[in-house]
């Protein structure tokens, strides 16, 4: 890259990797790569990525970070993440890339749903809720133009809605939330141990197995339940679900916008769009990179 052509850095750190994106402020993909983030020494492998990256076509002209967790209100960390990925609560990214301009550094679903809005499936959204569908539910909500982040940026953790009062408590004791009635992690439990993933649970659906078929119907109305409940409260313009879940296609939209039509309020028919997300696992990259670039004139 040169002087007239600057680019922006969007970082996501996952559980396993760590994602880069360079990207022009214009939404030109210059190059993504990832790094393993895994291991004890993921700080350095982080920062040997970005370190490479400079290298290869000059400094950026902002950087931005995603990561689990609550960030600081700030933005320049993550505040709150104990017990996953040593070393990330408290560190502050600026500081550790030795960047000369603030590093924001937002929650990865927030990421995920800034990246939907400003290249994906979203583009030019203002009212948009999203779920993150996988091991756990996650989410974001765009109102009326800006992203809400709560008092102590916890807003958005739409898997901690509690659907059934009388169900167990979550990991944050939330009584029967949406995660544990549709995340993977809790499959087993609900199958009994019989499948450990979506996709196979799905599969052994279509092929004729009734008490598979029973569960995902199941999973299905509760998720309609958790995305009615966020429709009346946001009033969104478009509804759109990310993450692995998402794999199960037509399997997953078509049962759901059938038990929508059963529980959605609507008036004057007005229906929310249900839709799947586009950027994929690079979601909160494009995000980071487009905090990142906004940061700069809005901090």
């Amino acid at each position: 890259m040169n002087a007239d052509s600057p680019w922006l850095l969007g970082l996501d750190l996952g559980a396993t990797r760590l994602k880069a994106l360079c990207i022009t402020a214009d939404g030109r993909e210059i190059e993504r790569t990832t790094a393993p983030s895994n291991t004890a020494d993921w700080q350095d492998s982080a920062r040997q990525c970005v370190a490479s990256l400079i290298a290869e076509h000059g400094t950026p002209h902002a950087i931005g970070v995603a990561a689990p967790g609550l960030p600081s209100a700030d933005e320049s960390r993550i505040a709150r993440m104990p017990g996953r990925l040593a070393g990330l609560e408290g560190l502050d990214w600026r500081e550790f890339l030795g960047f000369s301009k603030p590093v924001p550094v937002l929650n990865d679903a927030h990421a995920a749903l800034l990246g939907e809005v400003w290249m994906g499936a979203a583009k030019g959204g203002r009212d948009v809720v999203m779920l993150t569908l996988g091991t756990g539910v996650g989410g974001a909500a765009l109102c009326d133009g800006h992203l809400l982040r709560g008092s102590i940026g916890r807003a958005g953790h739409f898997g901690h809605l509690s659907i059934h009062a009388d169900g167990p408590p979550d990991i944050v004791n939330t009584p029967g939330s949406l995660e544990d009635a549709v995340g993977n992690h809790s499959l087993p439990a609900r199958s009994g141990g019989r499948f450990h993933s979506t996709f196979d649970l799905v599969a052994a659906a279509n092929q004729g197995d009734a008490a598979a078929a029973a569960i995902w119907h199941t999973s299905i109305r509760d998720l309609a339940a958790g995305i009615t409940s966020l429709i009346n409260a946001f009033d969104p313009a478009l509804v759109l679900l990310g993450g692995g879940i998402c794999e199960a296609g037509d399997d997953l939209f078509i049962p759901l916008r059938h038990e929508m039509d059963r529980v959605e309020w609507r008036p004057g028919d007005h229906s929310v769009p249900i839709v799947r997300a586009t950027l994929g696992e690079w979601a909160g990259t494009y995000g980071a990179a487009f905090r990142a670039l906004n940061h700069l004139s809005t901090p």
